[in-house]
């Protein structure tokens, strides 16, 4: 356990000492007083000794105190106490990122009192923590689904929140994710109801680890093996317990040859989800042994066919997936779990092995089950690719079998669907974001191609008037560009790039203020509904992004429902369109078992049509950017992304899925919202009204301005529009080319106007360089992402923001603004 001691504080002089010291002092004023004979100096020199011997006991005395103690240094021993968790590692560091405090399992977890940012996590976890770090640094706290070790072998789940008197400490804490094995709990199984049952039916069993060292054992294997069914096996040698005869039949060792002979199956067993190569040294093996002459009734049968039953009994038992084929690849039998994980559940078994994998594999499994069959007992393990999963590949394993009659190879399966659930989920947030990032990247660059375009646009019409035979092209080309500008706008918003404004909100206003629109969207065929739940949270968003949000998903359920009709030919067709708020806990999140998102308290938002339902092969597809079913020309594929680039950007979640009509088939699809409660209290004004314009458009009083851009066309395009407006301007193509104007010192600028991303040195990098030599200079940045995050990233002071693309009149009406604000 981690934590700093208290050093030792200072006490007061012991009182023969103090009357010492004040002997030499006494002692000292006379001499100065006989060898001066001035009395004022003695007096003087003695009253500077007492003064500054009071000042000493003044320090040792606070010193002495408990609250000087405490002040003087923190002591962790409580705190340390209370953090002790045998499940959790938590650490304690300060704003410097150094370990203040921990408890003993994030010693043992980490070998060694280091702070979190120092341990061996891979270069995407650390990029997670740095994060959450600065995110609990501004928010209070910050939550990671899972970083992993730089060797892969383990994950945590990690949690970062602000705490202190001071909030200057942050609480870092890593609970462990344990992968589930197909073996977890089975030993206690074999040595308890499991093996009682089997041993009865003249099945022993043995889990055995890799080592040869058996780990549980049923009570029949003990008492046949040791001659009593209290002995525990763990610890023993497997092989000990059997022994062979010339012809390679197989006897328990303690009755020899006068017992019965056993069959003996190996089955390897694997961790869920871990490839069999990795794991392979690590997993136990499942041993059974089973009486080749137990027939049915307790007669004898030396062809081994009796014991068919007790296996298929057996196999039916086990958690694994099993399955039995015959000498000529057909399947004899397979459990529950076997079916469930190969997809086959409800509709039985193929003829053969390969009939259950794509066409591809179907050759390789055949001859692998008819070698296996054939030849030699031994064991293996192939990867397929199932029939009804042809992206996902399955390991399965292969054991040959002899003695048992006509079954001749013994396959295995994990059921991995809930790991296939949860690598999906995976895939498609991993997939979503990359493509967030590439849209977000092509919408900044297309900015800039919009910002040109539309600015030679606006200094054109300057020189035309309506009727001219140009004015009436000019127009349309810029109105094609702002269309243009609004799909760029769609992107940011899926690659959660826009800018929003959020407020604190109830959800059902939002959805009132855009009821009677929707009515009219939908038409006479749809009907329409609206149901709340009472006291639903508030929450934090932008009004008119949750607008653009409930519009698209009720114009797209609405597009569905209509294309579902004519698909099925009805002419007389109604619709319906529900549209419904609820309020979901804490603990309702953590009983749905949704991994990925938090367990807190929601406000959620439902929308539900009657459009005959998504296909499964379209659901994780359908918030990617220009997915559509629609025909060519009739929607762009952006209407869902953006309303997933809104929920996620304001920390919301949205799930779609097909509601099941009586029949068992899809009837419709219902997207979910989830957007968390805000905890705060809720402000009297709803949203704040945006400043007025006014005041900026009157400024008149010119300046001079250093405008900063390396797209030439971008730079030409704002030069002339405010040179035009009569500003002095001078230009630079980038960074360290407008940091050079500032050093030269001939001109002293009013404001800079800068683009953000730029080669060499960037405009933040060059503000702050700026504002070492001008701290009150301020600065209009130009950007295509998002304001809200450029201020989150850049945070310097007195910045001011205008998006691209841009018009002459909106460049100049916001420098005239900030020029004003400046000069009050």
């Amino acid at each position: 356990m981690s934590g700093h001691e208290d050093n030792p504080v200072g006490r007061l002089p012991p009182l023969p000492l103090i009357l010492g010291i004040a002997f030499a002092c006494v002692a000292s004023v006379g001499l100065i007083w006989l060898v001066g004979r001035d009395s004022v100096a003695a007096m003087a020199y003695g009253g500077a000794l007492l003064a500054i011997l009071l000042t000493l006991l003044l320090m040792a005395r606070l010193r002495a105190l408990p609250e000087f103690v405490e002040l003087a240094q923190p002591d962790w021993t409580v705190t340390a106490a209370a953090i002790e968790n045998r499940r959790r590692a938590i650490a304690i560091t300060d704003r410097a990122n150094r370990l203040a405090c921990a408890n003993s399992s994030y010693e043992e977890w980490f070998d060694g009192a280091r702070g979190p940012m120092e341990l061996p996590f891979d270069a995407a976890s650390r990029d997670q923590m740095i994060a959450a770090a600065r995110e609990a640094w501004r928010d209070g706290a910050a939550d990671i689904g899972m970083v992993s070790t730089e060797q892969g072998d383990r994950n945590f789940s990690l949690t970062v929140d602000r705490a202190g008197r001071g909030e200057d400490y942050l609480v870092w804490r890593f609970s462990e994710i344990v992968q589930q094995r197909s073996y977890d709990g089975l030993a206690e199984r074999i040595a308890g109801s499991l093996g009682e049952v089997t041993s009865r039916a003249g099945i022993e069993l043995a889990l055995v680890a890799p080592d040869g060292i058996v780990q549980a054992g049923s009570p029949g294997l003990s008492e046949r093996a040791t001659g009593s069914r209290e002995n525990s096996l763990a610890g023993m040698e497997f092989v000990q317990l059997l022994r062979t005869d010339d012809r390679d039949r197989i006897f328990f060792a303690r009755e020899g040859q006068h017992g019965s002979p056993q069959t003996l199956i190996h089955v390897p067993l694997d961790q869920t989800g871990v490839p069999r190569t990795k794991d392979a040294d690590e997993a136990p093996s499942l041993m059974m042994l089973i009486d080749s002459t137990v027939g049915i009734g307790g007669g004898r049968d030396n062809s081994g066919k009796a014991a068919i039953p007790q296996l298929e009994a057996l196999l039916s038992a086990l958690p694994l997936g099993l399955a039995l084929t015959d000498r000529d690849g057909r399947f004899l039998f397979a459990n529950k779990a076997f079916l469930r994980a190969v997809e086959r559940e409800g509709h039985g078994l193929p003829q053969f092995p390969s009939d259950l994998v794509v066409r591809e594999d179907k050759a390789a499994m055949a001859d692998t089950v008819r070698r296996f069959a054939k030849g030699a007992t031994s064991s293996g393990d192939m990867a397929v690719r199932l029939a009804g999963d042809k992206e996902e590949p399955v390991s399965i394993g292969l054991a040959g079998v002899r003695g048992l009659g006509d079954a001749a190879v013994l396959l295995s399966i994990s059921d991995s669907t809930e790991e296939k659930r949860l690598r999906r989920q995976v895939a498609q947030a991993t997939k979503m974001q990359a493509v967030g990032q590439l849209a977000g990247g092509v919408a900044h660059d297309f900015n800039n191609v919009l910002t040109a375009i539309i600015g030679y646009c606006d200094l054109m019409l300057l020189r035309h008037t309506p009727g001219d035979s140009d004015y009436d092209d000019i127009q349309q080309i810029k109105a094609n560009s702002n269309r243009a500008a609004s799909l760029t706008r769609q992107l940011l918003a899926f690659s959660r790039q826009q800018t929003l404004r959020p407020v604190v909100l109830q959800l059902p206003d939002v959805v009132s203020e855009v009821s009677q629109l929707l009515k009219r969207l939908m038409g006479d065929k749809i009907e329409f509904s609206v149901r709340h739940d009472r006291e639903l949270g508030p929450v934090r968003a932008d009004p008119q992004q949750l607008e653009q949000v409930i519009i698209n998903l009720a114009v797209n359920a609405r597009d569905a429902m209509q294309a579902h009709a004519a698909k099925t030919g009805k002419q007389d067709w109604k619709g319906r369109l529900m549209l419904a708020t609820r309020r979901v806990s804490a603990r309702d999140v953590r009983k749905m078992g949704i991994d990925i998102m938090p367990a807190d308290d929601y406000t959620v938002l439902i929308i539900q049509d009657t459009g005959g339902g998504i296909p499964e092969e379209n659901l994780n597809k359908i918030f990617e950017p220009f997915f559509t079913t629609k025909e060519q020309g009739k929607g762009t594929g952006l209407g869902l992304s953006t309303v997933y680039g809104i929920v996620k950007q304001s920390n919301g979640f949205i799930f779609a899925d097909n509601v099941r009509g009586p029949d068992g088939a899809p009837s419709g699809a219902r997207f979910t919202v989830y957007l968390p409660v805000h905890k705060g209290e809720m402000p009297i004004a709803v949203r704040q009204e945006e400043p007025e314009e006014q005041k900026a458009s009157d400024w008149s009083a010119g300046g001079k301005l250093l405008l900063v851009e390396d797209e030439d066309t971008v730079r030409a395009v704002a030069e002339r529009a405010l040179v035009r407006a009569g500003y002095t301007v001078t230009t630079a193509c980038d960074g360290e080319e407008g940091l050079a104007a500032i050093a030269n010192g001939k001109t002293e600028f009013d404001l800079i106007v800068s683009d953000v991303v730029m080669p060499a040195m960037d405009g933040p990098a060059m503000v702050r360089a700026i504002r070492k030599v001008k701290p009150r200079l301020p600065i209009l940045f130009m950007s295509g992402y998002a304001e809200e995050q450029l201020r989150n990233e850049i945070d310097i002071d007195n910045m001011h923001f205008i998006p691209k693309p841009f018009s002459v009149q909106q460049i100049n009406a916001k420098v005239a603004e900030v020029l004003a604000e400046q000069r009050g």
